[in-house]
């Protein structure tokens, strides 16, 4: 075949939820059945429509513009794709594979539970966990993928089809229930690439030049399958895709870091470009001879332009970035490093940003200006783009050199810094100490958040417009925290928590509050489905003003005489987050908000508040992917939390938070934490994690979760109790807690009520069972 030629500058993918949440509003308004298939139908089009309209104007076109949208999840999308669907779901045995179905795999329904969800790469994003068995049965069940191309080529745009590549798909695939040991999802690559390739026929039938495969789990070392295999499947899978005649040109993208041995499995197959990730990884050095000869008859695409962060960035530097690439192969294209669904649309949207720190930013429609700036100086030389490239970095020295960037009293504080700063006393002496609290055996609670209904986003909005002053705004939450402690006393609940309702997100409430942070107005990403996040924006150098959350948790303990908790967002989840500062390492960065928080824990303290939980539900999501790099992540990291959490006393309780994560990667620094009780997701995967905290010893209390919190499924008694006998199986029953997987801020009352009567009943029958068996 002839190879099409590649655009000089593309991007690998654009946020997909639309400038206002528009998919977002269109997904929730069918969950609720205020909108027909039909009706979502055509608002996602005309979504898809203006993406294309828009990336065209920013100087995108043709093959340039990747037709990567999708209504929740991207690896669910490739499921769909390839009839990848377990049968409790009753898919079609053919045909396509509809819209509710999609959702309700995504969501589960009654008694069917969804598909596990964890976090995509070390990303804030999660993804769903296909389960693949010997049994399943590959076909081309839906063809969005196709129809979408089709609607843009009919509308004047011939866009470039993405999808989860095979290699991909299968690693970050679990096997399903019940199949054979020893089995794995990569055992079914060689049934999987014929579907794939019918898929690329039909894309090249349909009049697609070029197919984009985002292939990043072939940079990541810490996916649980033996290297080796996955170099053979890189070989066995793009040989053989490369080999079809009828296909479109094959561009295989590899974010997230270096491709490193990767690199020369894949420049050995017909694929005509390969995507480097220039940001997070390096160009690569030391090849053999073939591989030079490969990858000097490819395509090189270069993410030079940082699609994780929302920094400006240096341009000159990334142009000299391209001329190195430039040596490497005959034709070099520029790119962003990543999917730019990462980041919020448009920096020009922020008008309350300070307009100093606006100039630093780059949100997706920035960074493909970039992208088209650094495109033109391939085509016409550095000196027709001189100009822009000066202009990036003087706004690299304008913020190098702007007040609060680097703040000296916050340095010398750091700089005075000593381990004993970081440790608390025993762990058992801990623990005498804290039987004043009087729990019971299998103490039940919650996460943190309660639902925050429509009343409390009204009060918070009318706050932001000045309808309802501070002290209207605090009579409100007020009473909404006596109702929830009342309702928590009225439940059974052990250990209570004051429900949150004055924050507006786990992270922003914090940044909101913290010197070296700005907020923005419209700065959403996309977090799961229809969930989007708006992370906060850390510029400078961190310190507290003043207390954050005393008021409200002195408040809610004033109210009952069972304890509750008081509730921060630990160091590493804020970086995680937010969009953090690239000046200087993380580690620092990470002391910083671990001594504002550190202040936060003593105000606590001293205002009565006995249990205190400091959650950081991203410890595994930065996890770098490489695993020299892992060590020195986890020193910091752990270093972090403790650096935050050691002033509590030994009758302090104080607890973290972990969810959808692969604990078993990290089970070591969680018990390093040393954190009085650790809270978990496991409700997904059916306590899956349990038999690592068995086998790693961890010593210290334990609750890991009986609630999904992600669906609207309300879980039975029996359901709950079965999870808990699975627990207390595994963990010692002194140690064991009972709670939900994670925070209840976006579930609705009515299932939230009903799910927590059914975790305290359920919690009481295995303590009863206890006892007996104990008798």
């Amino acid at each position: 075949m002839t190879t099409p030629a590649f655009p000089k500058g593309t991007i690998l993918g654009y946020p997909r939820i639309g400038r206002r949440r528009e998919l977002k509003k269109a997904v929730e308004a069918f969950w609720a059945g205020s909108i027909d298939e039909a009706e979502l139908e055509r608002r996602a089009a005309e979504l898809r429509a203006a993406t294309r309209e828009r990336l065209a104007g920013l100087g995108r076109g043709d093959s340039a513009i990747p037709e990567s949208f999708s209504y929740y999840d991207q690896v669910l999308d490739a499921a769909l794709a390839v009839g990848a669907v377990p049968e409790r779901f009753e898919a079609p045995a053919d045909g396509e594979i509809d819209l509710a179905t999609a959702f309700r795999i995504a969501r589960g329904e009654g008694e069917v539970a969804p598909l596990e969800m964890t976090k995509w790469f070390d990303s804030n994003y999660h993804y769903l966990v296909p389960e693949i068995g010997p049994e399943t049965s590959f076909r081309v069940a839906c063809r969005r993928i196709v129809r979408e191309f089709v609607e843009a080529r009919d509308a004047g745009f011939l866009t470039r089809p993405v999808i989860v590549g095979p290699v991909t798909f299968l690693l970050l695939a679990k096997a399903a229930d019940g199949t054979p040991e020893g089995f794995t999802p990569l055992d079914r690559l060689a049934d999987l690439v014929p579907v794939y390739a019918e898929l690329l026929a039909e894309l090249a039938a349909a009049g697609a030049e070029w197919v984009q495969l985002d292939e990043p789990a072939l940079v990541s070392e810490s996916i649980d399958i033996d290297r080796a295999r996955t170099l053979q499947a890189i070989g066995a899978a793009y040989d053989a895709l490369g080999a079809a005649e009828d296909r479109p040109a094959i561009f295989v993208a590899a974010p997230y870091a270096s491709l490193g041995d990767a690199l020369p499995a894949l420049a050995a197959t017909p694929v005509e470009a390969i995507g480097l990730d220039l940001v997070r990884g390096t160009l690569p050095e030391g090849l053999d001879p073939a591989t030079e000869a490969a990858l000097a008859a490819k395509t090189l695409v270069a993410g030079v332009i940082d699609g994780h962060n929302i920094w400006r960035g240096d341009l000159a530097a990334a142009f000299a970035q391209l001329d190195a690439v430039g040596r490497l192969t005959g034709e070099v294209a520029v790119s962003t490093s990543t999917s730019l669904l990462h980041v919020p649309h448009d920096v020009d949207d922020e008008t309350e940003l300070d307009e100093r720190l606006r100039s630093w930013l780059a949100f997706a429609d920035q960074k493909v200006a970039q992208v088209a700036t650094l495109a033109r100086g391939l085509v016409e030389g550095e000196a027709a783009v001189a100009a822009e490239l000066a202009a990036a970095t003087a706004s690299l020295a304008d913020r190098a050199a702007a007040p609060g960037v680097r703040v000296p009293e916050v340095r010398e504080r750091i700089a005075a810094l000593t381990p004993a700063d970081a440790a608390r006393i025993d762990y058992a002496a801990r623990v005498a100490a804290q039987a004043s609290l009087g729990l019971p055996e299998l103490p039940t609670t919650t996460i943190g958040s309660f639902p925050q209904t429509a009343d409390i986003r009204r009060a918070r909005a009318r706050l932001l417009r000045g309808e309802l002053d501070e002290a209207g705004y605090t009579a409100l939450m007020r009473e909404e925290i006596e109702r929830v402690i009342r309702l928590q006393e009225e439940l059974g609940l052990d250990v209570l928590v004051h429900g949150e309702p004055e924050r507006n997100d786990m992270v922003q409430y914090f940044a909101e509050q913290l010197d070296g942070f700005a907020v923005t107005q419209h700065g959403w990403v996309q977090s799961y489905g229809s969930r989007c996040t708006r992370p906060s924006i850390l510029w400078g150098d961190v310190s507290r003003p003043e207390p954050m959350t005393v008021a409200w948790s002195g408040f809610a303990q004033s109210l009952t005489d069972k304890p509750v908790k008081g509730m921060l967002t630990g160091p590493v989840t804020i970086l995680a987050w937010s969009f953090v500062r690239d000046d200087q390492p993380l580690a620092d960065t990470a002391k910083q908000v671990a001594l504002a928080l550190r202040d936060e824990v003593a105000d606590l303290q001293a205002a009565g508040i006995r249990v205190i939980q400091v959650d950081e539900p991203a410890l595994r999501e930065l996890l770098p992917l490489k695993r020299a790099d892992q060590p020195a992540y986890l020193d910091w990291s752990v270093d972090a939390f403790r650096l935050a959490t050691a002033g509590a006393g030994p009758d302090t309780q104080v607890h973290t938070h972990l969810c959808y994560s692969e604990f078993g990667q990290v089970i070591d620094a969680i018990r390093a934490l040393d954190a009085d009780v650790t809270s978990i997701e496991a409700a997904r995967s059916r306590m899956e994690v349990v038999d690592d905290i068995s086998a790693s010893g961890f010593d210290h209390g334990i609750g890991p979760g009986v609630y999904d919190i992600h669906s609207p499924r309300v879980p039975s008694v029996e359901e709950v109790r079965g999870l808990l006998e699975r627990a207390a199986g595994g963990v010692p029953r002194e140690r064991l807690w009972v709670n939900p997987d994670c925070g209840l801020k976006t579930r609705g009352y009515e299932e939230t009520v009903a799910s927590l009567e059914h975790i305290v009943e359920a919690a009481r029958q295995v303590r009863a069972g206890l006892v007996a068996a104990a008798d």
